[in-house]
């Protein structure tokens, strides 16, 4: 038996809300056919979907399973309408916003010289947003960091490996420092590390500020309000009032090119062996890290 998508969404949207009032809203319907389409979902597949009472509206068993795989079914369905309408056209490339400068500035000009290349967006995105990014379709390549972002059901090539530096105030005591340690960091009572989000949501319990953008975080650290630990290379977007300095015992940060595992796009496998070869070509190259073969990705 098939299932329509539509029939799909109508019941992830009651599912969500636990409510068939709200979900006919969000769905743009009246409350009376949204209930008979569930109904009858129900009826095709033999089983509770949904327990109704004077309380509300619960998930069965049967229920949850159903949202699970059909968030996936409607996800990959977005996915697909998405890189279809990108077909031959261009390719978009997710990157957190203030990371892998001096990677882009090399990536790009080299994948211009890969036979078969496309254009290239780069779609500036926040914290731990590539891999939602990829999922959905929105992007086709995303440059992610180990071990902050997920790469979970996605084929990575590893690019770069680098030490962390903490950029603080220019003009703190420690800013004279030529290294320092995770727990001197952590001692300094009126430097607090900014906290981001979590990927699970939430911040890290602490008394440092709630960051969400670089902006946000770089003018905090110039105030000498927080301080960050970041890969080096990510002092690229540093201000004057800014100073870097190595952290020696922060672990080291991975850079990976990341897609879809299914992609056959002689596009993308242009770029990511780019990336494989700038990654190589600047010195801080995961060592002996063999080269994307062409039959790795079509």
């Amino acid at each position: 038996m098939d299932l329509e998508t539509r029939e799909l969404r109508y019941f992830v949207t009651v599912a969500e809300e636990l409510h068939f009032g709200r979900a006919a809203e969000r769905l743009g319907m009246a409350q009376p056919p949204l209930s008979r389409a569930i109904q009858r979902l129900e009826r095709r597949l033999g089983a509770v979907l949904l327990e109704r009472d004077r309380r509300g509206v619960a998930l069965t068993p049967a229920g949850e399973v159903l949202l699970r795989e059909g968030r996936a079914v409607l996800d990959a369905a977005t996915a697909a309408a998405n890189r279809v309408r990108r077909a031959g056209g261009r390719i978009v490339l997710a990157v957190k916003a203030g990371a892998d400068h001096e990677l882009l500035s090399r990536l790009l000009p080299a994948y211009r010289d890969e036979p078969g290349a496309a254009e290239v967006e780069v779609l500036l995105c926040g914290i731990g947003e590539q891999a939602a990014l990829l999922r959905e379709g929105r992007a086709d390549a995303a440059l992610v960091h180990r071990p902050f972002d997920d790469v979970a059901g996605f084929d990575v090539e590893e690019l770069l490996v680098e030490e962390q530096v903490a950029v603080l105030p220019a003009r703190h005591p420690l800013a004279r420092r030529a290294t320092l340690t995770m727990a001197e960091i952590a001692d300094v009572p009126d430097l607090p590390l900014a906290r981001w989000p979590r990927l699970e949501g939430g911040y890290p319990p602490g008394p440092g500020p709630e960051v969400r953008d670089q902006a946000q975080v770089s003018q905090l650290i110039a105030l000498g309000l927080a301080l960050l630990v970041i890969p080096a290379s990510s002092r690229a977007w540093q201000w004057a009032e800014h100073a870097g300095v190595p952290v020696v015992d922060a672990p080291p940060v991975t850079t990976l090119i990341a897609w879809q595992p299914h992609s056959r796009s002689r596009a993308l496998a242009g770029l990511v062996r780019a990336a494989v070869r700038v990654g190589e070509e600047t010195g801080l190259g995961v060592p002996e890290h063999p080269a994307m073969s062409a039959g790795s990705i079509k």
